[in-house]
């Protein structure tokens, strides 16, 4: 999973992205404003008519949440992208824009706890089935997909880390006339570039390693100009969901140093699920990178993994220990978060949630941040010792 050079040469991408910016600026200056005048009375009516593309009202476009989408669509390879306020209101766009009443899409199993509510609540509502499918299973994948309108995909998949061929899915949803989703948020645009691999739309929560200061909520959505401009006609300025200046100009900022980060993050995270695996305690560690293998098309790792505990661990005096590593949701900033399993199931908005999630009592989703691994591996084995001492 070492990629040399590569990093260097994604940065100088994304650098080489950069135009002169006002006063010589060294970055994008925040165009915090939310309307924009007109110079005459033709002009307002030649933009009105189409004839002429430019801001009007920063729901609709702002020179800094554009610049933001030019960056990240040529790093997913894209004709175009589009910012949104969260990684949910991608989502629910990204699906939305796409099935109706009455249509039927298919969801790999294990996907993000949030989407999947919005599957089972909203789309249930608006008369829309889901069918959730192991994606790993190419021959069931192509079975579900008989008369689904839409294949929604992560790899990998939350919590349980699940990864997929994802260019052979992408080619079942086409054989079957289907639009293909997926979110891309675990691997980045570093390691992983699905629309390469024949997938119709990729989304990030941007709040992930996009930002990567855990200081900005918002999402993206990248793919052909057709697909995006059916998002911007739709679901952009009614479902309101739209990406502020300010955000977009930190997710600027976070994407000079992501391939870097990514870089950190892949080696740290590595190799402490290498040594959570040799211990007597764990049972299981869900990271793709110990497979040896990775599938088709994902070119490395990130920080963000799970393991499962043996019987007898005290989940709660290990978390309570813990000094680096702090209780927290979210994940892809420069901090190491953990989120034990069995707080997550007790969320009573979701019954049967072990069931769909794959979540154990005893697992424990680790972010592995930028710490240090060495002081990060510290912090986990005193807490591991104090969580299997015999009172």
């Amino acid at each position: 999973m070492s990629h040399g050079s590569d990093f260097y040469d994604l940065a100088s991408l994304i650098v080489a992205h950069d135009a002169p910016h006002a006063f010589e600026a060294v970055v994008p200056p925040i165009v915090q404003t939310s309307l924009f005048t007109f110079s005459s009375y033709e002009e307002m009516v030649a933009t009105y008519r189409g004839e002429k593309a430019r801001p009007v009202y920063t729901r609709g476009l702002n020179p800094t949440v554009r610049f933001f989408e030019e960056m990240l669509a040529k790093l997913e390879g894209a004709e175009d992208a589009l910012g949104f306020a969260s990684g949910m209101a991608a989502i629910s766009a990204s699906v939305l824009s796409f099935v109706g009443p009455g249509d039927r899409i298919v969801a790999v199993r294990h996907v993000y706890p949030d989407a999947f509510r919005l599957f089972g609540t909203l789309l249930k509502r608006l008369q829309i089935e889901v069918t959730y499918v192991d994606g790993r299973d190419e021959a069931a994948v192509d079975k579900a997909m008989a008369g689904a309108k839409l294949l929604y995909l992560e790899s990998p998949t939350s919590w349980v880390m699940e990864a997929h061929d994802v260019g052979a899915l992408a080619a079942v949803a086409r054989r079957h006339g289907a639009l293909s989703v997926i979110d891309n948020s675990w691997a980045s645009p570093i390691f992983q570039n699905p629309l390469s691999l024949g997938v119709d739309l990729v989304l990030h929560s941007a709040s992930k390693y996009l930002g990567g200061h855990s200081d900005v909520v918002s999402g993206v959505v990248a793919g052909s100009k057709a697909l995006i401009d059916r998002l911007r006609a739709e679901a952009y300025p009614y479902l309101g969901g739209k990406m502020s200046p300010f955000d977009a100009w930190l997710l600027i900022r976070g994407l000079r140093t992501l391939p870097l980060r990514m870089a950190a993050h892949q080696a740290s995270a590595l190799e402490i699920a290498t040594r959570l695996k040799a211990l007597d305690v764990v049972e299981t560690v869900c990271h793709p990178g110990l497979a040896n293998q990775l599938p088709p098309g994902l070119n490395g790792t990130s920080g963000l993994f799970s393991f499962i505990f043996k019987p007898g661990v005290d989940i709660r005096a290990f978390a309570n220990h813990l000094k680096l590593f702090k209780l927290g949701v979210s994940w892809g900033g420069h901090e190491s978060l953990i989120v034990p399993g069995e707080v997550v199931l007790e969320q009573k908005a979701q019954p049967n949630s072990a069931h769909t999630f794959g979540i154990s009592e005893r697992s424990v989703r680790l972010h592995v941040g930028l710490e240090g691994t060495e002081a990060l591996w510290a912090d986990l084995t005193s807490a591991i010792e104090v969580a299997t001492t015999p009172l």
